[in-house]
């Protein structure tokens, strides 16, 4: 079994937080060690938990279909999408509403070795949580108008693309307008497929 298998079957059984959800918990992760994209958010949410299938809820169909531009096939094949997170479970609810934070012992602990074994050529960062602990000393704005470096890789840092981040797209409209067709352009070409 090589090094990556026996860390997918590791991490697969990881049961580190079974004391603190209130469920459960069921690592979601998904993609190979030669994955074109490394794509990191927050967290699995409750549809994603109960399916299994990352970013399977109406974030993950706006940023499928709206920011990338590209078939559930496409994102889903893993030789193209090395899909990960902060938490690879999820964390369940806030008593006022909302998802809990991932614990930080989750990426401390797995997210580091996975980003040692996977040979990708794009980072793709998702939220604020996540693009926090990657690039801890730079504010969020410029993170996501300007194009990082991560690993010698190019990085693009996104807002998550859930409903209740409308409110930050209408107040950052060149997100839509420029970076997301920039961000597009580079992710086509390297998955190999045409432009719209």
């Amino acid at each position: 079994m090589s090094d990556f298998e026996e860390i997918k079957k590791e991490l697969l059984q990881c049961r580190l937080c079974e004391n603190i959800f209130p469920h459960e918990p069921r690592p979601i992760f998904q993609g190979n060690p030669h994955a074109k994209i490394f794509q990191i958010s927050q967290a699995p949410s409750i549809h994603v938990h109960e399916s299994g299938l990352p970013f399977n809820d109406a974030s993950g169909k706006r940023l499928r279909q709206e920011w990338y531009q590209i078939s559930d096939a496409c994102f889903y094949d893993p030789n193209n999408f090395y899909i990960a997170s902060m938490g690879h479970c999820y964390p369940g609810k806030k008593a006022r509403g909302g998802d809990r934070l991932p614990p930080k012992h989750c990426a401390e602990y797995w997210l580091q070795k996975e980003m040692a074994m996977v040979d990708n050529e794009l980072y793709i960062i998702i939220g604020a949580l996540a693009a926090s602990y990657i690039f801890p000393k730079i504010p969020f704005h410029d993170l996501v108008f300007n194009t990082q470096t991560l690993h010698g890789r190019k990085a693009f840092i996104l807002p998550h693309p859930s409903p209740l981040n409308n409110r930050w797209l209408k107040q950052h409209p060149k997100f839509i307008s420029e970076r997301l067709p920039l961000l597009r352009k580079v992710l086509h070409e390297i998955l190999g497929i045409p432009s719209l």
